[in-house]
């Protein structure tokens, strides 16, 4: 049982919030710790009314059901109480239960009395927020979620018949660290909801979950959770980073490793527009088998006052929610540029960030990607912020090779109608990205022709097509100068 709550009322906190929908587990661990405490202890709904939870006993002179008899009644009892009040919350739109609550906290009548405020959202009115102290109910762990997902497991083979779940061993405990961090009930609700899908337990219900976890933690806004990430083997080139990454794949999900390791924390990809940083951001997430969210930064900022940070700290606490995942930080430079043009709140949300990264405990990768190193802030590229600034440059020989073969398999063109060499040696500064849509666009060519595509259509198209490391040759000339001795090659 949670040392914290006892704790809480003994030292006297008057009013305590507890932001949950699970009711009946804070109940229960409530009346698991009154025999510490020694306390009447009550509970009230606008339906039920008060009703003492300790005792199997009667009220004497019960309030009627309604707000302010119950805090009239709170504030004229003598005997010291706990008092959960459900759903409480819209009542203290009123400057009388405002008043009457102030007047029972702050400990201004003889009974030191302890309400809790038990709701699935809690906003306290100003007047309150001083006076209260936050509670959260303990998460089951891994072994807790495994024997919840064996129970439901075996009420699937009692509903259907005696068939048995079947269970991808390789599945199992991706799918558990999936669910941290949800309360059991809602644990349960996504472990039903892949279990009764197909009566399997496989790699595929892992995105499932991490969907159903995302929408379960009502995350969104400047959250956004991405599927199907593609794998390392669909990103060409990037061999150094690939291996960087497979080196700490076990180290990151908690795995056993010969030696002890420390969990690695996060990669900042630098590196020339349309050369795969995105990509390789998704790829990593399917690497460590964890879902992938991505922060917009863009997104974050608001014109008024203070919401800016506050969209900050919401999207980061959804994050460790949803832990362990990797977090996808695109364009940072767009959130944290050190620019002052913006009364400050750049500077603001920057000391936000910087704080976060260097205090989380929680299993997140950070993964943040930069087109621009002069508009990002020295303080987030010092050493140890992330593990690793790599630089991903325009494709060398081998990878403007594999590029090429990638999309035309996705699009379904055997290889051998092609000469990939010619296309390979035309292609010299496109960046991935510009590659692929001289492939799109030599489709649109010879389906205008009506004839299949060779490679006359994709030469033309690279012939007609000026690179960026052409239109802006000194910009992503300075760039490459500057991480030549600054970062380590991604390829």
């Amino acid at each position: 049982m949670p040392k914290q709550l006892p704790h809480l009322i003994r030292s006297g906190a008057g009013l305590i919030t507890v932001e949950t929908a699970e009711e009946a587990q804070f109940l229960d661990e409530l009346k698991g710790v009154l025999s510490e405490l020694l306390r009447p202890m009550y509970r009230w709904s606008i339906t039920g009314g008060l009703k003492r939870l300790d005792m199997d006993i009667p009220i004497e002179s019960p309030p009627a059901p309604d707000s302010t008899a119950v805090l009239e009644f709170i504030r004229n009892r003598r005997e010291r109480s706990i008092f959960v009040l459900l759903d409480f919350i819209p009542y203290l739109r009123y400057a009388s239960s405002i008043r009457l609550l102030r007047d029972i906290v702050s400990h201004s009548v003889a009974a030191a009395h302890t309400v809790v405020l038990l709701s699935p959202k809690i906003e306290l009115p100003d007047e309150l927020k001083s006076h209260a102290q936050s509670y959260s109910l303990r998460r089951p762990d891994e072994a807790e979620l495994a024997l919840m997902l064996r129970d439901e497991a075996a009420h699937y083979q009692r509903e259907h018949m005696g068939r048995r779940v079947e269970i991808d061993r390789d599945a199992w405990r991706p799918l558990i660290r999936t669910m941290l961090g949800l309360s059991l009930s809602d644990a349960r609700k996504v472990a039903r909801a892949v279990i009764f899908n197909d009566g399997t337990i496989c790699s595929a219900d892992i995105a499932e979950a991490a969907r159903q976890k995302f929408k379960l933690l009502n995350a969104g806004g400047v959250l956004n959770l991405e599927l199907d990430a593609p794998r390392f083997a669909d990103v060409a080139g990037l061999k150094r980073l690939k291996r960087w990454v497979e080196q700490r794949k076990a180290a990151f999900r908690g795995e056993a490793t010969l030696i002890k390791l420390d969990p690695p924390r996060g990669v900042l990809l630098l590196g020339v527009q349309g050369c795969g940083k995105s990509l390789a951001a998704k790829a990593i997430a399917a690497g460590f088998g964890v879902p992938l969210l991505r922060l917009d930064f863009g997104a974050l900022y608001n014109k008024f006052h203070g919401e800016t940070e506050r969209n900050l700290r919401d999207s980061l606490s959804q994050a460790e929610a949803m832990a362990p995942c990797v977090l996808w930080c695109d364009e940072v430079e767009k959130g944290l540029s050190s620019s002052g043009s913006d009364d400050g709140v750049s500077q603001r949300v920057l000391g936000t960030f910087l704080t976060w990264m260097a205090e989380r405990k929680h299993a997140i990768f950070m993964v943040a990607t930069a087109n621009q190193i002069e508009h990002l802030p020295p303080e987030l590229l010092r050493k140890g912020r992330f593990d690793e600034i790599f630089f991903v440059d325009l494709p060398d020989v081998a990878a403007r090779q594999a590029i090429i073969e990638i999309h035309l398999r996705k699009r379904e063109l055997p290889l051998d109608q092609f000469e990939i060499t010619p296309i390979v040696e035309a292609s010299a500064g496109f960046s991935g990205a510009e590659i692929e849509q001289a492939v799109i666009s030599a489709l649109y060519a010879a389906n205008a022709e009506g004839v299949e595509p060779r490679t006359r259509h994709i030469l033309e198209e690279i012939a007609n097509t000026r690179p960026l490391s052409i239109v802006m040759a000194e910009k992503v000339a300075k760039l490459r100068a500057w991480a030549a001795e600054r970062c380590v090659p991604a390829d």
